[in-house]
């Protein structure tokens, strides 16, 4: 944090989204700057957004791929570790090429977390059932029941600095809409499989990225920007690491909401800006009472516990929230973080 100046904090603070999907992206993209009172050139806009990246103030640059409306599902597993057996069940759960994410969390009994990621869905029921059997621990299936928001953003102090000041350029590039299907051609999927990672940090990337599929650039520019209409790009832009910035507070917080107003609050804690993630998910009665879970980034302990307390009081506008009706639980340990396997579900979903 303390290298970057004001440029690199509006370049961050400016494009988390909405980065511009033309030949040329950085001359509109500076422009842009320009008249928000950020003075940077293309060139220059171009040689800080490269050394973010170099210097890991970046996880990544380019397009954000929604690997659910790729294809395939992922699912949140809980299960519990016993303190003793801890690093052998979790070599045994990390073992499964099909477990993406695997944290170690801050709770009584369910201690560890993972994410499954399968290009079938009914491969999510023998993963659990393989887990078991080699571990001798029953696993939490937690699928997405819905989806509130999904949309990390992470601003630093200085221009640009409040969410709303963020720029949009999204509109700018080709005029293509979404088309009604939902498998991929053999060139959709390469081009996902090229990008899934993010865009080279060039001066021309989507260019090198149509060099780098031997298409031309205007089909890649076209098909990126239907793949943002359609949903299987979230937003183009840049991707901080939030621990870089500061945020180095993150606590998921689960809460026991009553059925009858859970989809009319989840839309209003999905409003906060620092709710990075929010989706309603399953019960398991006698275990896990909670069905609503929000994740949370602070830059402080102080900062991250006010803003659980602004959810909370937002909860409390719906029912009479208890100390009994959520918890947060904060992560401990990255056991695994491999990241969803977009090729193998790309695969199954190309026609």
């Amino acid at each position: 944090m303390t290298d970057l100046d004001d440029v690199d904090r509006g370049i961050l603070n400016a494009y988390q989204g909405g980065f511009p999907v033309v030949a040329d992206p950085y001359e509109p993209a500076a422009e842009a700057l320009r008249e928000r009172g950020v003075d940077v050139s293309a060139a220059e806009m171009h040689e800080r957004l490269a050394a973010m990246d170099d210097d890991g103030v970046l996880t990544r640059f380019g397009a954000l791929i929604n690997a659910e409306a790729i294809g395939g599902t992922a699912t949140l597993v809980a299960m519990h570790a016993p303190e003793e057996r801890f690093d052998e069940v979790a070599d045994l759960v990390n073992a499964h090429t099909e477990v993406a994410h695997n944290y170690e969390r801050e709770h009584p009994h369910l201690n560890m977390w993972f994410v499954v990621s399968v290009a079938d869905e009914d491969r999510v029921g023998e993963v659990l059932a393989e887990i078991e059997d080699e571990t001798g621990q029953e696993t939490y299936n937690l699928p997405k029941q819905r989806e509130f928001h999904v949309g990390a953003k992470f601003p630093v102090e200085g221009p640009l600095e409040d969410s709303d000041d963020g720029i949009d350029l999204s509109d700018l590039g080709p005029d293509v809409g979404a088309e009604d299907r939902d498998s991929l051609t053999p060139r959709e999927r390469d081009l996902v499989v090229e990008i899934q990672g993010g865009l080279p940090t060039t001066r021309t990337p989507y260019e090198d990225v149509a060099d780098a599929l031997d298409e031309d650039v205007d089909w890649v520019l076209s098909t990126i920007k239907r793949f943002d209409a359609e949903g299987k790009v979230r937003r183009v832009g840049v991707i901080p690491n939030h621990y870089s910035l500061g945020y180095s507070e993150n606590g998921m917080t689960v809460w026991d909401v009553p059925d009858d107003v859970v989809d009319e609050v989840g839309e209003e804690i999905a409003a906060f800006d620092f709710v990075t993630h929010c989706y309603r998910r399953p019960r398991h009665e006698g275990v896990w009472p909670y069905n609503f879970f929000a994740m949370t980034h602070g830059r402080s302990e102080e900062e991250s516990e006010a803003r659980v307390e602004q959810v909370r009081e937002t909860m409390a506008d719906h029912w009479d929230v208890t100390d009994d009706d959520w918890d947060t639980l904060f992560s401990t340990g990255i056991l695994k973080k491999t990241g969803i396997r977009i090729e193998e579900r790309a695969d199954a979903n190309t026609a």
